[in-house]
């Protein structure tokens, strides 16, 4: 679900999740941010004539990731050693993405030091589509890949403008609200996750709306939400434009998605219905732990981050409810550099991984959303339920939201748009006490300078 992901989508802090329909979930919902390997070089460097085995009429295969992506930990790469003898799967990891991906990047201008396979964070996919593809095979043209396997949407974040498929979708985040039932209950709020999402169906205003009401009557020390800076992620990221339009050119002073998503954002900000935490600070963790607020806007992959932070204490308190509007927040692709050794082999180990049988177990085990729809009637996916969260019907929450999600025009700079907007503009409101005004100012400076405007 991070260019840095610590504040869009983190792949690391791992947490125990169950999904009582099917089986147990493994460790985090983050589709990943903790290492599952020693290998620190994370970008890779074995490509590039290092496999040892290959004089031996063997082949090793590596995978370049950022964290848990889940295929290790679900069992893919023995599955697929044992039906492919001679091939053994290396996963080269790197923590995060912020330190992952300019990695990349330099190997991919070096045209050495590349994993067979890498994989690619959706904050980056445009930049690796309008400046790397070249750099990358067509995976549109690959034996076993069929375009009508993913989302629309996600499909197109990895294409090229003449029809160049770089990246195949490993997961996504659509979106969903995780709430606590005991503090909604005490705030005279329904319980029920199915008249929880009828308070806000359709339109994020009566979200808001909502927290006004939670707000009247919040039990002492609570808060609504636990950010400002959620709300906006949320509402902005289910447009179809937000910082850039069809065309390329950035539009987020005029746009009136950021408009909407920002006038939100201040409303809760300024009306007190917000804890004013940064997203995956200590703090916010605290936060949770402490049960300082109510609801936050959930992507799937959130849910066992707030399992790991909220504890024991919190299970049977947490629920999830649909979002009033479809929206997603993260996701990854994988690519196969062209400077590879092994193009071939690798191609069709990156269509098996994303394929959606393959989709289903990683989801099963890791709990990272499926982008390949034939996944979601599948039972791993169609049947799971989360135990933790009072048994809410995670796989048809989220698969009802995934089907209906735009195509988000993602331009090169967005993740510093995005990061100037949160981390500077809605944070001098929220915890400076700057008017809405003084903070937009101060995030149009922001962007200004990362734009070299």
């Amino acid at each position: 679900m991070r260019t840095t992901r610590k504040s869009n989508r983190p792949r690391g802090r791992t947490a125990a999740v169950a999904l009582t329909a099917v089986a147990a979930l493994g460790v985090s919902l983050l589709s990943g941010c903790s290492k599952d390997s020693d290998d620190a070089a994370g970008g890779g460097g074995t490509s590039q004539g290092t496999d040892k085995s290959a004089d031996k009429g063997e082949l090793t295969l590596t995978v370049g990731t950022f964290g848990v992506f889940g295929y290790k930990q679900a069992g893919l790469y023995e599955e697929y050693e044992k039906a492919h003898p001679g091939i053994t799967i290396k996963e080269n990891v790197i923590e995060r993405n912020d330190a992952y991906y300019p990695q990349l990047l330099t190997h991919l201008a070096a045209g050495s030091g590349l994993s067979d396979i890498q994989a690619i964070e959706v904050g980056n996919i445009n930049e690796i589509v309008t400046t790397q593809a070249a750099k990358f095979e067509d995976l549109s043209k690959a034996a076993g890949v069929e375009k009508s396997n993913f989302l629309d949407w996600k499909w197109a974040q990895a294409t090229t403008a003449d029809g160049k498929t770089v990246g195949l979708g490993t997961d996504i985040g659509p979106m969903a609200i995780c709430y606590r039932k005991d503090l909604f209950q005490k705030a005279g709020l329904p319980t029920d996750r199915e008249a929880v999402g009828r308070l806000w169906a359709g339109d994020w205003q009566k979200y808001v709306d909502t927290g006004e009401q939670y707000t009247r009557k919040a039990p002492k020390g609570t808060t609504f939400l636990d950010s400002a800076a959620g709300l906006y992620q949320a509402v902005s990221n289910g447009a179809a434009e937000r910082y850039y339009d069809s065309s390329g050119k950035v539009v987020y002073k005029t746009s009136p998605a950021v408009k909407n998503a920002w006038n939100l954002a201040m409303e809760a900000a300024t009306g007190k219905m917000t804890a004013k935490l940064k997203l995956f600070d200590k703090a916010w963790d605290q936060g949770f732990a402490n049960a300082r607020f109510a609801s936050l806007p959930c992507p799937s992959w959130m849910l066992g981050y707030i399992q790991e932070k909220s504890g024991a204490a919190g299970k049977g308190n947490w629920d999830v409810a649909a979002a009033p509007k479809p929206a997603n927040w993260g996701g990854s692709f994988v690519g196969v550099p062209s400077a590879g050794k092994h193009k071939e082999e690798a191609v069709e180990l990156a269509a098996w991984l994303t394929a959606p049988e393959q989709q289903a177990k990683v989801f099963a085990k890791q709990a990272s959303f499926p982008s390949a729809p034939g996944a979601y009637d599948l039972p791993e996916v169609k049947d799971a339920k989360h135990e933790y969260f009072d048994d809410a019907p995670i796989g048809t929450i989220f698969a009802d939201a995934a089907k209906t999600i735009p195509t988000l025009v993602i331009g090169p700079k967005d993740q510093q748009i995005y990061t100037a907007i949160t981390d500077v503009g809605i944070l001098q409101v929220e915890q400076q006490g700057k008017s809405p005004e003084q903070g937009w100012a101060a995030a149009e400076k922001e962007i200004d300078n990362a734009l070299d405007q």
